[in-house]
Protein backbone atom coordinates (compact mmCIF):
# COMPACT_ATOMS: atom_id res chain seq x y z
CA UNK A 1 0.00 0.00 0.00
CA UNK A 2 1.42 3.38 -0.97
CA UNK A 3 1.85 6.25 1.43
CA UNK A 4 0.11 9.12 -0.34
CA UNK A 5 0.39 11.63 2.50
CA UNK A 6 4.19 11.72 2.71
CA UNK A 7 6.08 10.33 -0.31
CA UNK A 8 9.64 9.14 0.29
CA UNK A 9 12.33 11.77 -0.09
CA UNK A 10 9.87 14.66 0.12
CA UNK A 11 9.44 15.23 3.86
CA UNK A 12 7.26 18.20 4.72
CA UNK A 13 7.76 19.35 8.34
CA UNK A 14 4.75 21.68 8.24
CA UNK A 15 2.66 19.25 10.25
CA UNK A 16 5.28 19.10 12.99
CA UNK A 17 5.65 22.87 12.95
CA UNK A 18 1.91 23.38 13.30
CA UNK A 19 1.76 20.93 16.19
CA UNK A 20 4.69 22.69 17.89
CA UNK A 21 3.08 26.11 17.50
CA UNK A 22 -0.18 24.78 18.94
CA UNK A 23 1.76 23.39 21.91
CA UNK A 24 3.58 26.68 22.48
CA UNK A 25 0.32 28.64 22.29
CA UNK A 26 -1.37 26.34 24.82
CA UNK A 27 1.53 26.05 27.28
CA UNK A 28 1.09 29.44 29.05
CA UNK A 29 -2.61 28.74 29.63
CA UNK A 30 -1.81 25.36 31.17
CA UNK A 31 0.80 26.93 33.45
CA UNK A 32 -1.64 29.55 34.68
CA UNK A 33 -4.22 26.91 35.56
CA UNK A 34 -1.74 24.54 37.19
CA UNK A 35 0.13 27.13 39.26
CA UNK A 36 -0.35 26.87 43.01
CA UNK A 37 -1.29 29.87 45.11
CA UNK A 38 1.68 31.76 46.55
CA UNK A 39 0.48 31.43 50.18
CA UNK A 40 1.37 27.76 50.80
CA UNK A 41 4.63 28.10 48.89
CA UNK A 42 5.74 31.05 51.04
CA UNK A 43 4.72 29.15 54.17
CA UNK A 44 6.82 26.18 53.09
CA UNK A 45 9.86 28.38 52.45
CA UNK A 46 9.50 30.09 55.84
CA UNK A 47 9.12 26.70 57.53
CA UNK A 48 12.30 25.38 55.92
CA UNK A 49 14.23 28.50 56.92
CA UNK A 50 12.99 28.24 60.52
CA UNK A 51 13.89 24.53 60.65
CA UNK A 52 17.42 25.23 59.37
CA UNK A 53 17.81 28.03 61.93
CA UNK A 54 16.70 25.72 64.78
CA UNK A 55 19.10 22.96 63.68
CA UNK A 56 21.93 25.50 63.42
CA UNK A 57 21.16 26.88 66.89
CA UNK A 58 21.08 23.40 68.44
CA UNK A 59 24.37 22.48 66.74
CA UNK A 60 25.96 25.75 67.92
CA UNK A 61 24.81 25.15 71.50
CA UNK A 62 26.03 21.53 71.40
CA UNK A 63 29.50 22.56 70.21
CA UNK A 64 29.83 25.50 72.57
Amino acid sequence: MANTQNPQGNHDPAGSTQMFRAFVDEAPQARRQASAPAGPRIGLIVGVVVAVAIVAAVAWLALK
